[in-house]
């Protein structure tokens, strides 16, 4: 699958038309990281948004000298995304827990994308409420 074909099927993409998607397609790079590799490290800044195209990671936050596990990403999700929108630091660490491959879209091109395309700016603000109530979802 090309990497067009890839970011279409991306919900955060969804509302981009196909001169976009190209557009950004052309910009980014394929990635593959290992298992055990960290593909992002909590408190560096960000370079790019991460599209998970094969494989799994494992997302952890450290916070006050403790480890939080904070779940699993699989084929197709998005991440790195916060850092890209404010210029402050990564906020968890992502490790490969299999062998995976991602496209990175810099941070230049994927801010670009989201001047032109604000229909794109809505779906990440959708994306990124999905995930807060995700993570303020009471545990039983």
């Amino acid at each position: 699958m090309s990497i067009t074909d890839t970011l279409a099927r991306a919900p955060l993409f969804a509302s981009l038309d196909q001169k976009d998607l190209t557009a950004l397609a052309s910009a980014a790079r394929e990635q593959q990281y290992h298992h055990g590799e960290e593909l992002i490290r909590q408190g560096q800044t960000g370079v790019g948004l991460f599209i998970l195209t094969s494989g799994r990671v494992r997302v952890t936050q450290q916070r006050n000298n403790e480890l939080f596990d904070l779940g699993v990403l699989e084929h197709g999700q998005v991440f790195g995304e916060l850092s890209l929108l404010d210029d402050l630091p990564r906020t968890a660490t992502i490790t490969a827990i299999e062998n995976c491959n991602v496209i990175i879209i810099p941070i230049w091109d994927f801010r670009a994308a989201l001047r032109e395309n604000p229909s794109m700016a809505l779906g990440l603000l959708k994306s990124l409420s999905q995930r807060i109530r995700q993570i303020e979802k009471p545990t039983n």
